[in-house]
């Protein structure tokens, strides 16, 4: 059993001086030698600067922020955090259900790469957002200022080839896109490097699953409410799927248990947080346990996140925030228990 602290960050103004906080929050932490260990020593910077500089031209300036903070040269904090080039990634799980009314997921991996970090930013040129990061500068998960929600679900590795990586799409969606329909067309266009779901859901009541690969985009589209697990569930993508899916499967068909049984915001994030839930984790050492949950309910803006295990929830008028009322919480404190 261990403790697992992600801090709480909020950070208002231009995108270099985003990335240049973030940099000194995260200078002696272990996440930046994790990161050091497992991203290339260098990537192609002109041709990732010339995807940001299409879909998401801030994030240039978040990442010469970082690279200034960290004292560190421009190329190798594009390699560190641009999530562009970056090495394939095994196993990962999600679980979400997107309704008419809320978003919620769960985040199951490896707290040995977990970045620890849920940030409210709220740049001058793109969307305020709050999530939680991967990479740094990508999200795992988060909602925007618009009401809208994104999240990723590792699918596969196959296809894999030099691309973006969908927790930078995620950010990238969140940052510019206001309804799913913009969100849709954004990751249509962005160039993928592995096979991922995306949910996404707006204070529309509109939501989808955005089925990616490096080659195809697919969608599916909810009515009142859909699920989103770890497999593509298109027919024109299922040869795309991992061998094994079964897992995957019976956590979709638990969702679907979840919706038929009309739970509000509130009980649907217990149901997903609980340590006795069917979606709730615990095979770290596989990279199969649960991290965090995130939820929104979009007709009052509120966020409810927790860590693993934890009796603390972050609750939040995300509205209130974007006004400019601070949360006052800095640390949200979880317990790692693995099976044995």
């Amino acid at each position: 059993m261990s403790n697992l602290a992600v801090d709480v960050l909020q950070i208002r103004g231009s995108s270099f001086n985003i990335g240049f906080q973030m940099a000194k929050l995260i200078q002696n932490k272990p996440i930046l030698e994790t990161l050091e260990s497992i991203t290339k020593p260098e990537i192609d910077y002109n041709n990732m600067k010339s995807i940001y500089s299409t879909f998401a031209p801030h994030l240039l300036e978040e990442i010469e922020g970082l690279s200034h903070g960290l004292e560190i040269s421009l190329g190798k904090a594009a390699a560190l955090f641009s999530g562009y080039e970056v090495p394939k990634t095994e196993a990962m799980g999600c679980s979400a259900i997107v309704t008419k009314d809320y978003y919620v997921r769960n985040y199951d991996f490896s707290p040995a790469l977990y970045d620890g970090v849920f940030s409210l930013v709220q740049p001058d040129n793109a969307f305020a957002s709050a999530g939680y990061n991967l990479q740094i500068l990508g999200r795992h998960d988060g909602v925007n200022q618009e009401g809208l929600v994104a999240g990723l679900h590792f699918v596969s590795n196959n296809d894999y080839t030099k691309g973006v990586s969908p927790w930078t799409s995620v950010r990238m969606v969140l940052d510019s896109c206001s309804t799913t329909d913009d969100a849709i067309n954004m990751l249509k266009e962005i160039p993928h490097s592995a096979c991922y779901n995306f949910s996404i859901g707006d204070k529309k009541g509109n939501n989808a699953e955005v089925e990616v690969t490096p080659r195809k985009v697919i969608v599916r589209r909810g009515q009142e409410s859909l699920t989103c697990v770890n497999h593509f569930q298109l027919d024109m993508l299922k040869d795309k799927n991992r061998t094994s899916i079964e897992g995957s499967v019976q956590r979709n068909n638990i969702l679907l248990n979840f919706i038929s049984q009309n739970l509000t915001h509130s009980e649907m994030f217990d149901n997903f947080r609980v340590t006795n839930s069917p979606v709730f984790f615990t095979d770290y050492g596989n990279l199969f346990g649960t991290l965090h949950t995130f939820s929104y309910a979009y007709q009052d803006s509120r966020i409810l996140t927790a860590i693993a295990r934890s009796n603390q929830v972050l609750d939040i008028n995300f509205q209130d925030w974007v006004n400019g009322e601070n949360v006052k919480e800095h640390i949200l404190q979880g317990i790692i228990e693995e099976n044995l």
